[in-house]
C-alpha cells in the first residue's frame, strides 16, 4: 500500500496532536523534528508493506497451479503468505 504525501503528512500531524495532548508524551524537540520522524517511521513501515506484497506475489506466481488474482482463494492464500513473511521479518 502507498500513500500519497499528502496522507503521509495529515497522518503524522494526526499522531503528533495525540501526543501533545496532556498526559500522553512531553516532546523535548521542535515538533518539526518530531513530524520527520513519525514520517521516517511511516514512510520506513509502508516500504516493509510494499517489499512483502512483492515477495508474496512473486511466490503465488511461482504455484504451479495458478491462482486467480481476486479470487476468494488467491484472497485467502495472498493473507497466509503475507503474514507468514511479515513474521519472518519481524523475527530479524
Amino acid at each position: 500500500m502507498s500513500l500519497s504525501e499528502e496522507k503521509v503528512t495529515h497522518l503524522s500531524h494526526v499522531l503528533l496532536d495525540h501526543l501533545k495532548k496532556p498526559g500522553h508524551a512531553r516532546l523535548k524537540v521542535e515538533e518539526v523534528e518530531v513530524l520527520r520522524a513519525i514520517k521516517r517511521v511511516l514512510a520506513a513501515e509502508l516500504k516493509v508493506d510494499a517489499d512483502v506484497d512483492a515477495v508474496t506475489r512473486r511466490r503465488l506466481a511461482s504455484y504451479s497451479r495458478p491462482l486467480a488474482e481476486g479470487s476468494t482463494e488467491w484472497e485467502t492464500v495472498y493473507r497466509k503468505t503475507f503474514e507468514e513473511e511479515m513474521r519472518k521479518r519481524r523475527k530479524a
